[in-house]
């Protein structure tokens, strides 16, 4: 085992310092599937933004430190960010580009590389301030860190030229979700290994870190925690809120 992958796989205790929380939002994409005018992140949903609500759920977590909002160059929608909202304006051609782009935007303001970050979907709206506390409280003692992640509750199949080839055997398979949770540092190297191939392959942090012989942890989430992704997905997302609102 190299000196690094030591270094990484260190429990938190043996750090000196608290180690600080940060989230991290990549919103530089377009969202072509949901079939908006505009960046899908930006489409209100019950009086708001999708991603306001999800700044919302974030702000709530007194743990996070600082939400870093990536958005791609030229982006305006955020005018006037708040604390504990920043914006940077280095979001990449691909979601992982954009996260390493915004590790490294961290770093530069000061962030520990032993520090945490809570990597999130923007377009995962629904997410509560419960379940990304149940995240934080899981990972925080873990040498690694984790995932939200959901159980397949359904039959999956295999496709071969538009029909069945096989039934797979849905034990021990999770639905991977957001946030996902690691140390700075420790997601950085892993994703700079795939800088080269212009991050293919990584689908998520949870996959790059996997690549790096880690295995995170697997945390359950919930099935409200859904990605909106299809138009459909809107008035899904609006009638959440919604019954939220009015309970």
């Amino acid at each position: 085992m190299s000196a690094t992958k030591m270094q990484l796989d260190q429990p938190t205790g043996h750090t000196e310092k608290p180690r600080k929380c940060y989230a991290l939002l990549p919103c530089a994409g377009i969202g072509s599937r949901a079939g908006t005018a505009q960046p899908k992140q930006y489409e209100p949903v019950a009086g708001q933004s999708m991603v306001e609500h999800t700044l919302q759920a974030f702000a709530s977590v007194e743990r996070t430190v600082c939400i870093l909002v990536v958005v791609a160059r030229g982006d305006s929608f955020f005018q006037c960010p708040a604390p504990p909202v920043a914006v940077a304006h280095c979001g990449g051609q691909t979601r992982a580009e954009s996260v390493f782009n915004g590790l490294d935007w961290l770093l530069a303001q000061g962030a520990d590389p032993q520090d945490w970050v809570l990597v999130h979907d923007a377009a995962r709206c629904l997410i509560t301030p419960a379940q990304i506390n149940a995240l934080i409280d899981a990972c925080m003692p873990d040498p690694v860190g984790g995932l939200l992640a959901l159980p397949l509750p359904d039959t999956l199949k295999d496709e071969r030229d538009g029909r069945v080839n096989s039934t797979i055997d849905r034990r021990q398979k999770w639905l991977a979700q957001t946030p996902q949770m690691f140390p700075i540092g420790a997601l950085r190297l892993a994703l700079a290994s795939h800088l080269e191939t212009g991050f293919s392959g990584i689908t998520d942090e949870s996959s790059a870190m996997e690549a790096s012989g880690h295995r995170p942890l697997l945390v359950p989430g919930s099935a409200s925690n859904f990605k909106v992704t299809y138009p459909e997905d809107f008035a899904l997302a609006e009638a959440v809120l919604a019954a939220r609102a009015s309970a």
